[in-house]
């Protein structure tokens, strides 16, 4: 049987080949040339079926089924039978390239519909007989015939699809889909090793991105159409676990996406955009010379913008998680590919006059960044300094002890933009104000791309990069692109609330807030940039606030950390409100609540029903811990405390409020404190608290971060300060590559070099794994799957960087900020603390960063004890604060309150309120009418923000030291 097979085929071949009549005399070779083609023709033509049988035995031969049959025969019988179908196949290309005129549609389109549709059709068949179909010769007519018919096409595929013929375990993946690999598997040749390639010869790059395109939106119309499936994919894709044959869904989407890996290597998009660059030009001469215009279609920008960004949605959709790294991580790190687009897309957004954001304060700015000469100088300079110099220039800007005065002015010079009509204007891009809704599709899908590529970008751009050297972009760059996606993110949710467009929009968003904390780290925006939006038409707080309670209500309770919201303005920028606005906001939510559960018979006051705790002094944490930990939300109740002694004896005091903020306080200060055990202070710069990596080693270290969490919840809840500033990641925010430097300063400065290694970074030998030491054992955690067999090379470094930081700032720190963030949001819903970056946190837990109003103080201040505002020693005493320097009155809110600064919107929302309380002192009546100042020096209860004076006579007498004596 298996010689009957091979001999027919043989003859099938020969039949089909002139060169085979050996005995047709010259007259009679029309003839058999004609006979020939019509013999080709019936080949192709649908009615044949030749195609179909092809196709069924193609997809058997990666099956169990054949394997058994064929296991008696001979590789090179099955060879030859195997190369004799392909060659039958590739008949009537041939044909049409030996110029005997054979109609090669029909063929074409069988080919393309039944032959390039099988899945993983280039592993199916023997590596000696791929360079046959990858020839130009068969490609080039398969790629025109699809644009060509591409509707009679598709719906060809559509229908061999339902019938369920010959699948050949395409899985979730359709057939389309698998057109789509094998195409870009024909059309390339790479090294995996190297992440090298080429293009085949002779492609035509612009026909070959112009089929991709089309096949790529054949594949999303399916999976748009086919919603339920994407539901049940996993997460991830691993290519460790596939058996060979498996044909499960997993399986599928793994083969897929490894025929799309020529996509995500640089040489790929480099090659493209150099043919792009090279047509541009030609365009450009042709238009000056008429006698050699050609009207042949040429490779533009936009066709590779439409070409990845087909690609981001679909890794996106098959792998959700982790889907789209690969293209992200390779667009990002292309020179010159963002700039080229951020170039296109001001054009589109601005027109020809790209300067018109440059208002009068940043003139002196745009003159010296918008010369080439000076900044080429200048950079000149930078290249040229001392390495060691470089070295101590980055540690100074990180730590913030930078002098360089050019960074300076590029830094501050925004912030001095007054907030007046004129300023929010001209951050209010006009061609951005209908949002999604009038935006065309080129630009959409430009704005998606840039908006993907920088936010991933944006995560490994270090400082000095960003700030100083400004690459990709200088900083009124920054400053335009941040303005154009605030007014294109606010008007889209003015407008229909974000509903239409849903991927661009969270690209869009993510960028934006991306952009946004940075600036809130340094700045380098005015703040009537993030506000010009909603500078006219802000909605009224209290519709926005219904507005924003009403998106978290929808979310379940377990999926508040790290799940993006976008349904309304202030759960997606609020940065749009002043932060004044949004701190009221707060404030009001708070009351409501309070207000809310006392409807509902909660104790929210002191009195009967309050939780009675005992808290001994030198135990304060444990005790702490025992009592409240386990009372969740109900911890919002008034809490009445009762010390006890280092001697075992209960100490005496009522608590009205008091000492509950000094079990706060007192319980903060040692369980924050670094000897503890649970935090340390992030460097000796930045004093910002982080888990500590000893705190797994501790018994119940976890929940004990989860309970400090509540602490902290119960302090802002009732309004109390505490002096503690908490890192960013701990709050849920974005990490930047930098702030690995707060974390752990030596391995930065390890990234940095390596980041900016010009030599050879594969003389090094790393590899994508980390070791770290936890409790006397070094443990070695994989970065990706494989990774201690991944080698780091000068393409994939910047990968590298980006998967260490990755680590230590998220998938270390997760489970800390996971637990803080529980205990927090059971007194704080999600929804209030999604209105502030951490930065604007910190000031809410710890009061206003500058001077504090000392009439606003005197305003929200009580007397007791028999002092009125109206008391001499109290005159004196306001008098005398308004002498002091800032530092000093800062001093003296400490020495009353245990916090230096005010509480923001003043001290109205001191809790509880400031008090100066007169105490009793025995002088003699000489002493009393002559104005002697009293022995007595002042003291304070801090748990009730009480100043307790006896009284002073002579302001010339009183210094910040009588009160911190």
């Amino acid at each position: 049987m298996v010689q009957i097979t091979d001999t027919a085929m043989r003859l099938a071949v020969s039949l089909t080949d002139c060169k085979t009549w050996k005995k047709i005399t010259s007259e009679d070779t029309r003839a058999a040339d004609a006979s020939v083609e019509s013999l080709i023709e019936f080949i192709g033509a649908s009615q044949s079926g030749t195609y179909s049988c092809l196709r069924r035995y193609i997809v058997n031969l990666g099956s169990h089924a054949l394997e058994k049959k064929i296991s008696s025969i001979s590789t090179d019988d099955q060879f030859l039978i195997t190369a004799s179908a392909v060659t039958i196949a590739l008949r009537p290309f041939h044909s049409m390239r030996a110029g005997r005129g054979a109609d090669l549609n029909g063929a074409s389109k069988e080919y393309f519909t039944l032959i390039l549709t099988i899945p993983d059709l280039c592993k199916r068949l023997p590596p000696l007989l791929l360079p046959a179909i990858k020839h130009i010769s068969i490609l080039q007519p398969s790629l025109d015939i699809l644009l060509i018919s591409k509707d009679k096409i598709f719906e060809e595929i559509t229908k061999l699809e339902k019938s369920g013929v010959s699948s050949g375990g395409s899985g979730t993946i359709p057939y389309c889909g698998w057109a789509l690999g094998n195409l870009v598997t024909l059309a390339t040749e790479h090294d995996d090793l190297s992440n090298s390639g080429c293009f085949v010869q002779g492609l035509d790059c612009c026909l070959y991105v112009d089929a991709i395109n089309c096949v790529s939106q054949s594949l999303l119309k399916f999976f748009e159409e086919n919603k339920e499936m994407l539901l049940s994919f996993g997460d991830s894709v691993d290519t460790s676990f596939i058996k060979e044959n498996d044909t499960s869904d997993s399986c599928s989407r793994t083969l897929f996406m490894d025929l799309l890996k020529p996509i995500y290597q640089q040489w790929h998009l480099r090659k493209l955009l150099v043919l792009a660059k090279e047509d541009a030009v030609c365009k450009r001469q042709n238009n000056h010379d008429p006698d050699t215009q050609t009207h042949s279609r040429s490779l533009k920008l936009l066709d590779i913008v439409c070409f990845y960004y087909h690609m981001l949605r679909i890794f996106s959709l098959l792998s959700p998680s982790i889907g789209s790294l690969p293209i992200l991580n390779m667009l990002s790190f292309t020179p010159g590919f963002l700039v080229d687009l951020w170039g296109a897309l001001e054009i589109y957004i601005f027109g020809q006059a790209v300067h018109k954001l440059q208002g009068p304060k940043h003139e002196r700015e745009s003159a010296t960044s918008s010369s080439g000469e000076h900044v080429s100088s200048m950079r000149q300079r930078r290249n040229f300094k001392d390495t060691s110099n470089k070295w101590s220039n980055v540690f100074q800007k990180i730590t913030g002890k930078s002098n360089d005065a050019e960074d300076t002015n590029l830094v501050d010079n925004p912030l001095n933009s007054e907030q007046n009509g004129e300023a929010l204007i001209l951050w209010d891009i006009e061609a951005m104000r209908q949002g999604s809704e009038c935006i065309g599709k080129d630009l959409m899908q430009m704005l998606y791309l840039f908006c993907a590529t920088y936010g991933h970008l944006l995560l490994v751009l270090d400082d000095i990069e960003f700030y100083e050297k400004q690459v990709p972009f200088t900083l009124e760059q920054q400053r335009k692109i941040a303005s154009s996606l605030n007014t294109f993110v606010y008007s889209t949710f003015i407008q229909n609330g974000g509903s239409s467009s849903k991927p661009l929009i969270d690209v869009t968003v993510r960028c934006l807030n991306l952009l946004y904390e940075r600036d809130s780290r340094h700045k380098f925006c005015p703040i009537s940039l993030w506000l010009a939006p909603a500078r006219n038409g802000r909605i009224p707080i209290a519709a926005a606030a219904r507005a924003h309670d009403a998106a978290f209500a929808t979310l379940p309770g377990n999926q508040f950390f790290g799940i993006p919201i976008r349904s309304s303005v202030l759960t997606t920028i609020p940065h749009v409100y002043p932060f004044e606005e949004r701190v009221q906001m707060f404030r009001e939510f708070i009351e409501l609540d309070k207000a809310s559960r006392r409807v509902t018979g909660e104790v929210s006051g002191p009195g009967p029903g309050s939780i009675e705790i005992v808290i001994r002094r030198g135990h304060i944490v444990e005790d702490g811990y025992r009592q409240l930990n386990c009372l969740g939300s109900k911890l919002k109740s008034c809490i009445h405390v009762s010390f006890v002694s280092e001697c075992g004896l209960p100490e005496a005091g009522l608590d009205y409020g008091g000492l509950s903020k000094e079990f706060l306080t007192d319980l903060s200060k040692a369980a924050f404190s670094p000897e503890y055990g649970l935090f340390s202070q992030a460097s000796a710069s930045d004093s910002s608290l982080i888990p500590s990596n000893s705190a797994k080693l501790l018994d119940n270290g976890i929940d004990m971060i989860e309970f400090l969490g509540r602490v902290v919840g119960k302090a802002l809840y009732e309004g109390i300060l505490l002096d503690y500033c908490f890192s960013p990641k701990l709050l849920g925010r974005y990490s930047f590559l930098d702030e690995l430097s707060t974390l752990d300063s030596e391995l930065y400065r390890s990234l940095m070099q390596l980041k900016h290694y010009e030599g050879d970074v594969e003389d090094l030998c790393l590899d994508f794994t980390l070791t770290e030491e936890l409790g006397g054992r070094r443990i070695v955690h994989e970065l990706r799957p494989g990774g201690k067999n991944i080698s780091v090379t000068n393409e994939n470094k910047l990968h590298y960087v980006h998967a260490i930081a990755d680590y230590k700032l998220n998938r270390q720190i997760l489970p800390f900020a996971n637990a803080f963030y529980r205990g927090l949001g059971d007194l704080i819903s999600p929804s209030w603390l999604s209105l502030f970056n951490a930065n604007e946190f910190n000031q809410l837990l710890s009061g206003g960063l500058q001077d504090f109003d000392v009439d606003d103080l005197r305003n929200n201040t009580k007397y007791t004890g028999g002092y009125t505002e109206s008391s001499r020693s109290v005159k004196l005493f306001w008098e005398v604060i308004k002498g002091f320097k800032p530092t000093e009155r800062c001093m003296l809110l400490k020495f009353v309150t245990s916090c230096s600064r005010a509480p923001l919107l003043g001290f109205k929302y001191l809790q509880p309120s400031f008090t100066i309380h007169k105490v009793p002192c025995d002088v003699t009546l000489w002493a009393t009418i002559g104005g002697q100042d009293v022995d007595r020096l002042p003291s304070a209860s801090t748990c009730y923000n009480t100043l307790k004076e006896s009284g002073f006579q002579n302001s010339e007498l009183v210094s910040i030291e009588s009160y911190l004596s």
